[in-house]
């Protein structure tokens, strides 16, 4: 699909931390936007490495190849699933420390001017109109999410201006940048109240309790794509990455049709655009086409 006014093709950039946040925020949009033709690209900027095998049932392929090597071949199975090209920026997974120094290592600590050139050169290849990621909280305070929304916001930055980077090509000018906001309170109360009118244990009463309603959230949700055709697809994705998720764990004990009816949508935040456009959009690529 192209722009209809410069007549090139539309592409979306998707920028995460970890193999599998790509299948767990945002994914059914991306597949509705691959099946309208649209080209997209997820960059994992970390391989998961410090990430724990919460399904026992990987245990014996970690044990075998090393998680690193897994969870590679995880990332390139949900990457088939969901239609996209998919790259890796290559650095170490920081871990969730939880107030414990971070490795030396790792990617929440590596300078600017290491972690960002990468990313100019994808954007520069790439040459997305659209771009998504983390929000300066990083969804949640996960070190690498933090890092991810910094790296994002600087190479978005530095891939426009033609004095920097010279050596990876034209200056490039993303148009639009959002934030994933798909974990926001109105969508679990949704999921929540259509489980106790149907008399099934909801997975999200211990969540809710603990809930802090911020004033801020509800002016970050600006835009909300139609895409419950495609959450069977965002699910086979998040599935692929089997040391992470449980098939009977909790993010599969709500039905895929119950989730369509509570919520067919997904949420973002518009965070910058350079093209007119009127919010609440239902696109990320209004504007553009």
């Amino acid at each position: 699909m192209q722009n209809t006014t410069t007549g090139k093709p539309l592409r979306l950039m998707a920028i995460h931390a970890h193999p599998d946040d790509e299948s767990s925020k945002g994914a059914a949009t991306t597949a509705k936007y691959v099946d309208e033709g649209i080209e997209v690209m997820v960059v994992s900027c970390t391989g998961g490495e410090r990430g724990d095998v919460l399904n026992v049932q990987a245990q014996e392929l970690v044990d075998l190849y090393g998680i690193h090597e897994v969870r590679q071949r995880e990332m390139a199975e949900a990457a088939r699933i969901l239609g996209v090209r998919h790259e890796w920026l290559g650095f170490m997974d920081s871990g969730f420390t939880e107030g414990e120094p971070l490795p030396e290592d790792a990617f929440a600590l590596v300078p600017l001017e290491i972690s960002v050139p990468p990313l100019v050169k994808l954007l520069r290849e790439f040459r997305p109109q659209v771009v998504t990621t983390y929000d300066e909280n990083g969804g949640y305070p996960h070190p690498d999410h933090i890092q991810t929304h910094v790296i994002t916001m600087a190479a978005i930055t530095a891939a426009a201006d033609p004095n920097l980077h010279k050596e990876f090509g034209p200056a490039h000018q993303v148009q639009k940048v959002y934030y994933n906001q798909q974990f926001h309170k109105e969508r679990i109360v949704a999921l929540h109240d259509l489980l106790v009118e149907q008399n099934i244990e909801s997975p999200y009463v211990e969540w809710l309790d603990k809930w802090e309603d911020k004033p801020e959230d509800a002016e970050r949700i600006t835009t909300s794509i139609e895409c419950s055709t495609y959450f069977p697809i965002r699910d086979a994705a998040l599935k692929a990455h089997a040391t992470q998720i449980e098939p009977d764990g909790r993010w599969f004990l709500v039905s895929t049709e119950l989730q369509q009816s509570a919520w067919p949508t997904e949420e973002f935040q518009l965070a910058s655009s350079l093209v007119p456009t009127t919010l609440p959009e239902s696109d990320l690529f209004a504007g553009l086409r």
